[in-house]
């Protein structure tokens, strides 16, 4: 397979060794590379050679006219290239180049997307998958289901391994890919199966073995639904896992999402106050009676649901499972309350407008009632998800319609705070297609992001947007 060149960085070995766009990567020291993990590894070395191919007038007049949006970018097309992502190529001009450059330091190629290849798409048929769910009528990215391990890798994606065959896990193995982030759910076969509707679903565990084994670390996922993999079934799950440590180095729980569009699908049990309580239980006698304070959490939702206190900050570690909603309230209110200090007191009051899910409202409330003193006052105003149904609690599934339904008329602030969550990364677009500007002039009033993850970066996203107004 060949890989087309669109650019080399100025100044960069390639561009030294004149390598220009125009011609494709055929091999790294005699071995073919597949995609960007082949590509990373290959050319680590502080010498090495490049085997290269001129495109052909036709793959570059194609380049020119890829189509498809990426789930990641907007320069990744989901279909690209030959069947393994590659491009065709008929030309016979080839060359070598060799190059000497630092240990690890890149190349300085640029290819047509980041992976090198198109993204795997997803071969399960998963009972509680949340895209199954989605309306219909939605931009078409948002029903793409990848399952790729190389975005595990390099994203923290979760992933099944089920369309992993045997020899692309020996590719995982040889090239020591780590940490992969690993949906498990159970590592019984037959629950597993049941869950996943995939092939090779109940596999599972001996790769993790093998994974162990190499001594390369994985994160865990456990989507918890109960009366299926919850119970025995889950604390089998946790028994088997922490037996695959220090490789196996974290595992979540978290709830399974049931929203009101789940016609023809499979009927489940939504995750209740008591059996959300049942499953922290079952954690913290897990950890007590190995006498370890990490290693598998209960997320932020589980806690929200059973009506119970968050954990402590300490609770949580390295915070290696924050993607997964574990311990994301702390981690926010921690860094918030550390830089509270340097905010600067306007010399009048301000007040501002935010919106929340239900579940954590009332504790972004509380948190943001520090900010008094300050003469900072924000509004906290929960949501009800209309577009996904009442069960969907989480501020990052708030739609722009809900916002507007619910709040026209109601905002007292000078502008109105909403959590970068609920915008499509690096874009200004809602999961229900309106932007920031149409909600803003619905509104009639300034609509500012800010961010849900970074307690310090809030604050200080606060204090230039209070001097705005104070400003004036």
């Amino acid at each position: 397979m060949k890989h087309l060149i669109v650019g080399v960085d100025v100044g960069s070995p390639a561009a030294k060794a004149g390598i220009k766009q125009g011609w494709m990567l055929e091999s790294i020291n005699g071995e073919p590379v597949y995609d960007v993990i082949d590509y990373e590894q290959l050319c680590a070395n502080s010498v090495v050679e490049l085997t290269l191919v001129k495109a052909p007038a036709a793959a570059l007049a194609e380049k020119e006219k890829l189509v498809g949006e990426s789930v990641y970018s907007h320069t990744e097309p989901l279909i690209r290239g030959d069947e393994d992502g590659g491009v065709p190529s008929d030309s016979t001009e080839k060359k070598t180049v060799r190059i000497r450059k630092d240990e690890y330091e890149p190349l300085g190629l640029n290819f047509e997307s980041g992976l090198m290849s198109r993204v795997r798409q997803c071969a399960n048929h998963c009972i509680f998958c949340f895209i199954d769910q989605m309306p219909h009528g939605n931009r078409k990215t948002l029903y793409f289901k990848d399952d790729d391990w190389r975005l595990s890798l390099i994203m923290g994606n979760y992933v099944t391994l089920t369309n992993v065959g045997e020899r692309e896990f020996e590719r995982i193995l040889s090239r020591r890919a780590a940490p992969l982030y690993i949906t498990v759910h159970a590592t019984d076969g037959e629950v597993r199966k049941r869950m996943l509707r995939g092939k090779n679903a109940e596999n599972l565990l001996p790769r993790l073995k093998r994974l162990h084994e190499k001594g390369l670390s994985f994160h865990c996922q456990i989507v918890l639904c109960p009366t299926i993999n919850d119970g025995e079934v889950l604390e089998k799950t946790l028994d088997d896992l922490y037996a695959l440590r220090p490789e196996c180095r974290s595992v979540a729980v978290v709830p399974l999402g049931i929203t009101k569009h789940r016609e023809g699908l499979a009927e489940l049990t939504p995750i209740t106050e008591a059996s959300a309580s049942a499953a922290i239980k079952l954690i913290d006698d897990f950890k007590r009676e190995r006498g370890i304070k990490d290693f598998c959490y209960a997320s932020d939702e589980m806690y929200l649901t059973a009506k119970q206190p968050l954990p402590e900050y300490e609770a949580y570690g390295d915070f290696e499972q924050i993607e997964n909603g574990v311990g994301m309230y702390r981690l926010f209110e921690s860094d918030f309350l550390m830089m509270l200090d340097t905010l600067e007191k306007p010399v009048s009051p301000v007040e501002f407008d935010s919106i929340s899910g239900i579940s954590i409202a009332p504790l972004m409330q509380e948190l943001f009632d520090k900010l008094l003193p300050y003469n900072i006052r924000i509004n906290v105003h929960p949501v009800l998800n209309d577009f996904f149904g009442h069960t969907i609690t989480v501020t990052g599934l708030i739609t722009a319609r809900d916002i507007l339904n619910q709040l026209q008329g109601k905002l007292r602030g000078k502008a109105l705070l909403l959590p970068q969550t609920m915008l499509r990364e690096n874009d200004t677009v809602f999961l229900d297609g309106l932007r920031i500007d149409e909600v803003s002039e619905r509104l009639g009033l300034p609509v500012y992001m800010v961010s849900a993850g970074d307690g310090a970066d809030f604050i200080e996203e606060l204090s230039e947007i209070t001097a705005l107004f104070i400003n004036k």
